[in-house]
C-alpha cells in the first residue's frame, strides 16, 4: 500500500455505476444490480444474512445504498470488490468525507462545494451543506465492515477484512446502559471510522413549550396554582 502511487481524489470521476431497486419481493426486497441488470451476487448473500437475523426492509434499503456508493468508487478505481485493500478504504474516507453529492453535483454543475450551510433555526444542527453527513459516513464504514466479515467467514472475500479496526480507538457509546455488576469488554473501532462530534443538549424553544402548555393547561379563573407556577392538575412542573 505504501509503494502504490498516490491517487489524485480531487480528479477522481465516479460514475453512476448501477442501482439499488425495490422488487416487492419480501424474501428479496432490495436487489443491487450492474448496468447491465445483473444482481451483485456478493450483495445478494449479504442481504440474506441481514434478513436473517431480523433486520427490516428498510435497514437493507440503507445498508444498499453504502454499498451502492462503495461499489461505484471500485468502478472509479479499477478495484474488483474482492480485492480491495486498506488504500482502498483509506481513499474511500477521504473521498466521502469531501465530495459533493450526486444529486447536488448534477443541479449545482462544476461549482458545487462541499462546504456546510447555516444552522436549522429550530433544532440548531448544522446543515451538511452538499456532501454526506458525518453519520452518513460513519455508518456507511460499519456497513462495509460488517459486510466484508460476512464474506470472511464464508470464505468468498479477503482473508482480511479491509475496513480494518483500530485498537487503540474505543467507542463513546458502546456499553452506555453497562449493568456495574457485569465485566466491561473492550469496544473497537474502525481505524477509518471518522469521529461525531458531541451534541450539546438543546433546549425545548419557547413557542413549543408554550404551545405544549397551552394545550395540557388550559386557561382556568378558579383554583389555587401550584408554588411551581402551573395550575392544579396540569401535571408540568419546572
Amino acid at each position: 500500500m505504501n509503494d502504490a502511487p498516490r491517487r489524485d481524489l480531487a480528479a477522481l470521476v465516479v460514475p453512476r455505476w448501477g442501482r439499488l431497486v425495490e422488487t416487492g419481493d419480501r424474501y428479496e426486497p432490495y436487489r443491487l444490480i450492474d448496468p447491465d441488470g445483473a444482481a451483485v451476487e456478493a450483495v445478494v448473500v449479504y442481504f440474506q444474512e441481514l434478513l436473517a437475523v431480523g433486520k427490516a426492509p428498510s435497514t437493507v434499503r440503507s445498508y444498499g445504498m453504502d454499498l451502492l456508493r462503495w461499489w461505484r468508487f471500485l468502478q472509479a478505481v479499477d478495484v474488483p470488490w474482492n480485492r480491495a485493500s486498506c488504500r482502498e478504504v483509506r481513499d474511500f474516507s477521504c473521498w466521502i468525507q469531501a465530495t459533493v453529492k450526486p444529486r447536488k453535483a448534477k443541479a449545482q454543475g462544476p461549482r458545487a462545494v462541499r462546504g456546510a450551510g447555516a444552522a436549522n433555526p429550530v433544532t440548531g444542527k448544522p446543515s451538511t451543506g452538499s456532501g454526506y453527513a458525518p453519520a452518513t459516513v460513519v455508518h456507511s464504514e460499519t456497513v462495509l465492515r460488517r459486510f466484508y466479515d460476512v464474506h470472511r467467514d464464508a470464505g468468498t472475500g479477503p482473508l482480511l477484512n479491509p475496513f480494518p479496526l483500530d485498537l487503540s480507538r474505543h467507542s463513546g457509546r458502546a456499553h452506555a446502559h453497562h449493568n456495574l455488576m457485569d465485566g466491561w469488554r473492550p469496544e473497537q473501532v474502525g481505524r477509518y471510522r471518522p469521529s461525531l462530534p458531541r451534541r450539546i443538549p438543546r433546549s425545548i424553544p419557547d413557542a413549543w413549550f408554550n404551545k405544549l402548555f397551552a394545550a395540557r393547561c388550559p386557561p382556568t379563573a378558579t383554583g389555587p396554582w401550584s408554588p411551581s407556577g402551573s395550575p392544579p392538575g396540569c401535571g408540568l412542573r419546572n
